[in-house]
């Protein structure tokens, strides 16, 4: 027997009801269609969790769904209006898993279009959909009637629980996060594993992370501000050696390296550091660590010259972008178009101080 999944299901406007395949069938084919029921009862579980969750940030916080969203591991709900307090999300979560625990009932009926809205008017329908007929109606008893076509739990036990996975603040309110049934089960489950996971790389137990990794954190800043400060004196004392290497020629230092080992952003600290050395210099560096290679161009304050308007005319001539400031810019290249660039920004470089020896 072949097995074909659907992908998808539509109604025209005729009431025609087409299933959508992976592939092709024969006409006459003959079908037998069967109910995928672990996705179908997931999908009921946290249908049903949505609406009760929905039905009780109503009441709780008078805080309204305006969409929702059916996910493969996780669902959400939008919420209209500002931030939510964590001890009012906490008591929601509360009240809608207490409801699950009551098996409350959950029913469907039909009701007439007119009757629906004159349900709406009185308050005992949040919202309609967009079309005419019977209406669907599902009631969770004692909590809420719904508007819904969709698939849904029994009772509210057959939800099995329903858990938070986390709030964002988006556009139109609040996102909330949410898992319902073996969903929840398999969060908790992952949430445990990465716990203990990382409990073990810092040698804590579970209740003593938070303490743990704030320690690390903090060790951390502070590794990286002495880090900071190493590279500062580094690039003072290679600063220093550069600039003695290279003599001044027609009133110009000019000093290009290019390395391949050297973090991009030393690379740049070391480039202000050495136009700072000694006066008279300009840099070009390049960091070839990567394609495209990084290039830098600095000079001492007491050459006139626009670093930024150099670099940015040169790399514009190869079709590329970049810039900065008269002191300091840098730009991206591609390594076989490198040379090309080194060499018209040396050329944009010693040109007017070659002019200015000249006219003196």
């Amino acid at each position: 027997m072949l097995e074909i999944p659907v992908e998808k299901v539509e109604e025209d406007e005729e009431g025609a009801v087409w299933h959508f395949v992976r592939q092709p069938l024969a006409a006459g084919t003959q079908v037998e269609g069967h109910i995928d029921w672990d996705r179908r009862f997931d999908h009921m579980q946290q249908h049903t969790g949505q609406h009760l969750l929905s039905a009780v940030f109503f009441q709780e916080l008078q805080a309204p769904t305006v969409s929702f969203h059916l996910g493969e591991s996780t669902s959400t709900i939008d919420l209209a209006g500002g931030s939510l307090a964590p001890e009012g999300l906490e008591r929601v979560e509360r009240i809608v898993n207490d409801i699950i625990g009551q098996d409350r009932p959950v029913t469907t009926g039909f009701v007439p279009h007119a009757e629906a809205e004159a349900m709406l008017a009185a308050g005992e329908l949040r919202k309609l959909p967009d079309r005419q007929g019977t209406i669907r109606l599902i009631e969770i008893a004692d909590c809420d009637r719904n508007a819904c076509g969709g698939t849904h739990v029994r009772s509210t036990g057959q939800i099995g629980g329903l858990l938070v996975r986390g709030v964002e603040k988006v556009r139109q309110g609040v996102r909330v996060e949410f898992v319902c049934g073996l969903r929840a089960v398999r969060a908790a489950r992952t949430d445990r594993k990465v716990l203990s996971e990382t409990s073990a790389l810092v040698s804590s137990g579970a209740s003593d992370l938070p303490a743990a990794v704030g320690r690390l954190l903090k060790e951390a800043k502070a590794s990286a501000k002495e880090r900071q400060k190493l590279h500062q004196e580094l690039a003072a004392f290679e600063a220093a050696s550069l600039v003695k290497d290279v003599p001044i020629d027609n009133g110009l230092r000019l000093v290009v390296r290019a390395w391949k080992d050297r973090d991009r952003d030393y690379v740049k600290l070391l480039a202000s550091r050495t136009a700072a050395a000694a006066p008279s210099t300009a840099v070009i560096f390049c960091a070839t660590d990567t394609d495209p290679v990084r290039v830098f161009v600095a000079r001492s304050l007491d050459l006139d010259f626009n670093c930024g308007r150099i670099l940015r005319d040169t790399l514009a001539r190869l079709g590329l972008r970049g810039g900065g400031s008269t002191d300091l810019a840098q730009g991206d290249v591609p390594a076989e178009q490198e040379p090309e660039l080194r060499a018209s920004i040396t050329e944009a470089i010693q040109r007017p101080m070659e002019e200015a020896q000249g006219r003196h």
